[in-house]
């Protein structure tokens, strides 16, 4: 017969367990909840380019050519199927996903599956069941194209992206029709590929994240003096999952060009767009300073396949 000592480890065990079995099952039921109370809003669906325009320039007035800077075969098959149709696109779930990254924003209105091409290795064609700009969808983030269908697999993978419709930037300027990308295959991890200064119009300092882990981003703490957004090839977490904190700031090394030529490289105090399942965080500086490039070490961070980030880095954008 048990006594009632070795009865007490049982009993806390016992405790323990249902405690974590109660908490994972409250966490799908938030999940639950975020799905059916988000209001879907930048899904498309038309197979064919609808936007009709005599737009052609493809170079703004900066110099900026419209281009596609990166597309991630991030899940093959891999959508989880409830989520992905309430939450990305009606269709999506079971299918492929794919970020695609713009070197300018993008008016939603223009986006359509028509408009992209997805080459294989072998030379066939896959295709894009629908897309939505959701989760990246604050302001100044509207550049990364969530793309889901049938892209390919382990012995026809997808190799291009190429925009086949009229897509125009955000503010008009240009059209990236033609514009094309090399895929990153689906067993690397992600990478740094856009950063910019942030609007101190777009800081929202000190606002909290929305709650629901795909829309609206947290601010930067109160005492910023610089914020610089930096894009990944596809949405990062912690290799737990969590999203980025504290200690993924201290990785990143944010180069400042300094007057007489020398340069400085600090590390963000703290990291903004937190809690909304994107791909981008704001670093929030404590000095001014001509921000030059940011780096990231290799080996902290996830994308949804659980690929580890390679040693990563990115010059700011013009």
């Amino acid at each position: 017969m048990m006594s009632k000592r070795s009865l007490i480890p049982a009993v806390l065990l016992l405790v323990i367990a249902g405690g974590l079995f109660a908490l994972s099952q409250t966490r799908r039921a938030q999940n639950v909840f975020y799905a059916l109370s988000y209001e879907k809003v930048y899904d498309r669906y038309e197979q064919t380019d609808v936007t009709a325009i005599d737009l052609t320039a493809n170079v703004d007035a900066n110099g900026v050519k419209a281009e596609l800077i990166s597309a991630f075969f991030g899940l093959d098959k891999g959508l989880p199927s409830f989520l992905s149709d309430r939450v990305i696109c009606e269709g999506a779930g079971g299918q492929d996903g794919m970020p695609v990254i713009f070197s300018h924003e993008v008016d939603a209105s223009t986006l359509d599956p028509g408009d992209f091409e997805i080459i294989k290795k072998s030379g066939e064609v896959g295709s894009v069941t629908c897309l939505t700009l959701a989760p990246a969808d604050d302001p100044g983030e509207l550049r990364t194209v969530l793309l889901t269908g049938e892209f390919g697999d382990a012995a026809d993978p997808p190799t291009g992206v190429r925009v086949i419709g009229n897509i125009v930037s955000l503010d008009g300027s240009v059209t990236f029709k033609g514009a094309k990308v090399d895929v990153t295959p689906l067993e690397e991890g992600p990478s740094l590929v856009f950063a910019q200064v942030v609007p101190r119009d777009e800081w929202k300092l000190g606002q909290a994240a929305t709650g629901i882990p795909f829309g609206g981003g947290s601010g930067c703490p109160q005492g910023t003096e610089q914020i610089v957004r930096v894009t990944w090839a596809g949405g990062v977490t912690k290799p737990s999952g969590e999203a980025a904190d504290d200690a993924e700031a201290s990785l990143y090394e944010v180069v400042i060009a300094e007057q007489n030529g020398s340069q400085t490289v600090i590390t963000p105090f703290a990291l903004g767009d937190l809690g909304d399942g994107d791909n981008n965080h704001k670093l929030c500086l404590d000095r001014q300073g001509a921000v030059t490039s940011v780096r990231f070490p290799a080996g902290h961070l996830t994308d949804p396949r659980d690929d580890l980030n390679p040693a990563t880095a990115i010059d700011l954008a013009r």
